[in-house]
């Protein structure tokens, strides 16, 4: 690949300097001749023509790469607020395509048409007040129309509440790595504030250990969610701006240092079921194809992968922001049960680093 690129430059470079030569030798052409100003009828009908097969390569190029790269895009959203999102988002660049499409058809077919020619002078028009209705009020309809369901979309989505027995969870941001804190058995989590952290206690979090409600709170490296249950994510950051991106699900909140942002949403797809969908199976199949190459001629970082939600840092947070990532397990209640009730508490731990 760094091969194909580099090559592919001084291409780009070759061609570059060619073209600038041609434009030095037919400026010195036009400057002999006295009209080094005035287009030709054969410059501006060669450029006319230039400007439709430039339209023809810009709807080329973009049906090419909705061919060749649209098996990249995320797969259907995992929680209950994702399609609503997605719905948004798809209209959104359906109109966006459509007046591209038009705007730019007239663009080029106007550039074409309109050159210029021997005899034919320019008709100005200092104003149409019906083609200025046109073109004001259809989009800000159109935008009205788009704002106002964003901000329908928006509200209920950031609609945080305790309805429904939430689950809560805290995320904790700190470079370069995330940690999950539960609320226990009483599902209520315990004051922290960074200036309490303890490095040789193991408070990493900085809990107060003086408040009953933290003495069960479980710390892990791996968040687990039950599927079907609504939970509501508290985010705190330790150092510098982090944004929690949960892709698949459709969330993303800035941890921002010193207050606690929120977020809530209902995951519908479990690991397993996503494992299952054929976009994911081509997906891991294609992953692992390459991988296996990589492990042929002895790369690292070759082993084969298997499909997982993430959690990801979508901020540049410093030198190792693009590994700040922690695994997602969507699973049944019962598994999540099973698995809550294997870990151990805040108080467990650190009654065990008592001498």
């Amino acid at each position: 690949m760094t091969a194909f690129l580099t090559i592919t430059v001084l291409v780009l470079v070759a061609i570059a300097i060619w073209q600038m030569t041609k434009i030095f030798e037919l400026s010195q052409v036009r400057a002999k001749a006295g009209n080094s100003e005035v287009a030709t009828e054969e410059d501006n009908r060669y450029n006319g023509y230039l400007m439709f097969l430039f339209l023809v390569f810009i709807y080329g190029i973009t049906i090419f790469s909705f061919w060749k790269y649209g098996k990249f895009i995320l797969p259907e959203a995992a929680s209950e607020h994702g399609g609503e999102y997605d719905s948004l988002m798809l209209w959104t660049f359906v109109i966006i395509f459509i007046v591209q499409i038009i705007t730019q058809a007239l663009l080029h077919y106007f550039a074409f048409k309109y050159r210029g020619e021997e005899g034919r002078k320019a008709l100005f028009f200092a104003d149409n007040d019906r083609l200025e209705f046109i073109w004001t009020i259809i989009p800000v309809i159109v935008l009205a129309g788009l704002i106002l369901w964003g901000l329908y979309t928006w509200t209920s989505i950031m609609d945080i509440n305790d309805e429904d027995d939430p689950l809560i969870v805290e995320l904790y941001a700190q470079q370069f790595n995330w940690t999950a804190r539960y609320g226990g058995a009483d599902n209520v989590l315990g004051e922290a504030n960074v200036r309490l952290i303890d490095i040789d206690r193991a408070n990493v979090l900085g809990l107060d250990e003086s408040d009953p409600n933290g003495v069960d709170d479980i710390l892990v490296k791996e968040l687990h969610l039950p599927v079907g249950r609504k939970v509501n994510f508290k985010f705190r950051s330790q150092d510098v701006l982090h944004s929690a991106y949960m892709p698949h699900f459709r969330a993303q909140m800035n941890c921002v240092p010193g207050m606690v942002t929120e977020f809530s949403f209902t995951p519908t797809v479990t690991t397993a079921e996503m494992r299952q969908r054929p976009e994911i199976i081509d997906k891991v199949q294609r992953t692992n194809a390459l991988r296996a190459e990589r492990a042929a001629a002895g790369e690292p970082n070759s082993d084969p992968w298997e499909f997982d939600y993430v959690l990801l840092c979508n901020k540049i947070c410093g030198k190792s922001h693009y590994n700040m990532q922690l695994k997602i397990v969507v699973e049944t209640e019962e598994e999540y049960q099973a698995w809550i009730e294997s870990q151990q508490t805040f108080g467990q731990t650190m009654a065990s680093m008592q001498p």
